[in-house]
């Protein structure tokens, strides 16, 4: 077996795992059942609440020897830059999952901390987030052809959520 990289050019490649560590397989199912592709339809709420919508794509994979799960999310049209991806580790040592999102041409940079509460997956901003605000992204309603994503804030420190998006998604045949 290989151990190292030639150059970078095999770093995605080396990047991919095949499936959940098996171990920590039952774990790693929390993330691990979105695997696959998703279409998806989005709603963004401002102050205002005018409710703006689009459609996209979110595809997950299993990646770092099939211990996290990274995906690649996109409205249908964007250009690779305005594309984000969110990288999900489990640590096995505190129970919990480490959750980092990024969009850099937006210059967002979010990092979560996740786990399951009852049927939902939460994942709350850790450290506070910027200037006080604090993100909660949960995945709620899920099937093994569909789930809600719903993005809130808090600027209170956690007393009151707003919501901020929603996001319905439906696997890919």
């Amino acid at each position: 077996m290989e151990t190292s990289m030639q150059g970078g050019s095999r770093a995605i490649e080396d990047l991919a795992a095949e499936a959940a560590y098996g171990p920590l397989r039952e774990k790693l199912m929390l993330y691990g059942r979105f695997v696959g592709s998703w279409s998806v339809e989005s709603t963004w709420y401002s102050k205002e609440r005018d409710g703006r919508k689009g459609a996209g794509e979110w595809h997950f994979s299993w990646i770092l020897g099939g211990r996290g799960v990274q995906d690649l999310l996109y409205s249908r049209g964007s250009p690779a830059s305005g594309r984000g991806t969110t990288i999900r580790c489990y640590d096995e040592t505190a129970d919990l999952w480490h959750v980092t999102w990024m969009q850099p041409a937006e210059g967002e940079f979010v990092h979560l901390v996740g786990r399951a509460e009852g049927e939902r997956i939460v994942q709350v901003e850790k450290g506070g987030g910027q200037g006080g605000r604090i993100a909660r992204w949960s995945f709620a309603d899920i099937t093994s052809s569909s789930f809600l994503w719903i993005g809130e804030a808090s600027t209170d420190g956690g007393a009151s959520w707003s919501l901020e998006q929603e996001l319905k998604a439906r696997r890919m045949k």
